[in-house]
C-alpha cells in the first residue's frame, strides 16, 4: 500500500478501524506475510503439542501394561510368541528385537557368548535410537517456533513502525490517526511472535522432559533384560 494512501486512509477512517481484522486487512503485505507465518506456525505447534501429549500417555500406558505382563513370571517364550507378530509398545519392541536375535544365534549355533551378548546390546541400543527418535520427531519445530517467532514478529514491528513513518512523511501530519494504524500492525505482529513463541518454548521443554524420561525407562529395562539374557546364555553354555 502507498505510504501516501495510508496516511489518507488512515485520517478518513473510523475508530472502528483499529480492530483486529481491520488491522490486518489494512496492513502491508509484508506484515501480512509475517501474520500469516506465525499464524500457521501456532497452528502447526498445538497440533504438533495436542499429538505428542496423546502419544506420550499412550506409550507411557503401554509401557505399564507390558513391565506388568513381563515381569508377572511368565515364561519368555510364551511372551515372544505373543508378541512376536506386533510389539504393541516401544518396550515390547524392545523385547521382541533382543529375543529375535537371541533365537537367531542360538539357532544358527552360535559359540560365543561374548559375541551374542555383543549382538543382543548392538540390537537393544537401535530399537532405543529408532524408539526415542519416533517419540522427539517435530519437536525440533516447537523449538525452531520458539526461538525465532519472537524475531520474526520483531521483523514485522519494525516493517510496520516503517510504514508508518512513511505515512506520516506522506501525508506531513503527525496527528495520532495517521500514526495509529502502522503502530497498530506492528503491536499485532509483535503479539502474534510471542503468541506462538510462548507456548512452543514451554511445551518443548515439558515434552522433551517427558520424552527423555521414557528413553530412560527403555534403557533400564534394556539393561535389565540383557542381564536377563546373559544369565541364560551363561547356563546353555
Amino acid at each position: 500500500m502507498n505510504p501516501a494512501d495510508v496516511g489518507q486512509a488512515a485520517l478518513d477512517a473510523p475508530a472502528a478501524s483499529l480492530s483486529l481484522i481491520t488491522l490486518f486487512l489494512n496492513a502491508h503485505i509484508v506484515v501480512k506475510c509475517v501474520m500469516l507465518g506465525l499464524g500457521f506456525a501456532s497452528i502447526w505447534s498445538w497440533a504438533i503439542i495436542v499429538d505428542k501429549v496423546l502419544l506420550y500417555g499412550r506409550v507411557k500406558r503401554q509401557i505399564d501394561r507390558f513391565e506388568k505382563v513381563f515381569w508377572s513370571g511368565q515364561s519368555l517364550e510364551d511372551l515372544y510368541r505373543s508378541l512376536s507378530s506386533r510389539p504393541a509398545s516401544a518396550m515390547a519392541a524392545l523385547f521382541v528385537a533382543a529375543m529375535r536375535e537371541w533365537k537367531r544365534s542360538f539357532e544358527a549355533g552360535a559359540r560365543s557368548p561374548i559375541g551374542l551378548q555383543m549382538r543382543i546390546d548392538r540390537v537393544l541400543d537401535v530399537t532405543i535410537a529408532r524408539e526415542s527418535e519416533r517419540l522427539e520427531s517435530r519437536l525440533l519445530f516447537l523449538a525452531t517456533v520458539g526461538s525465532a517467532g519472537p524475531f520474526i514478529g520483531l521483523f514485522g514491528t519494525v516493517w510496520g513502525i516503517m510504514t508508518s513513518f512513511q505515512a506520516i512523511a506522506a501525508s506531513k501530519n503527525t496527528s495520532l490517526a495517521v500514526v495509529a494504524p502502522g503502530i497498530a500492525e506492528a503491536l499485532m505482529a509483535t503479539a502474534l511472535g510471542l503468541i506462538a513463541a510462548i507456548p512452543a518454548v514451554i511445551a518443548y521443554n515439558k515434552l522433551a522432559s517427558s520424552a527423555g524420561k521414557i528413553t530412560g525407562r527403555l534403557e533400564g529395562f534394556a539393561d535389565e533384560f540383557s542381564a536377563i539374557l546373559s544369565r541364560q546364555i551363561d547356563e546353555r553354555n
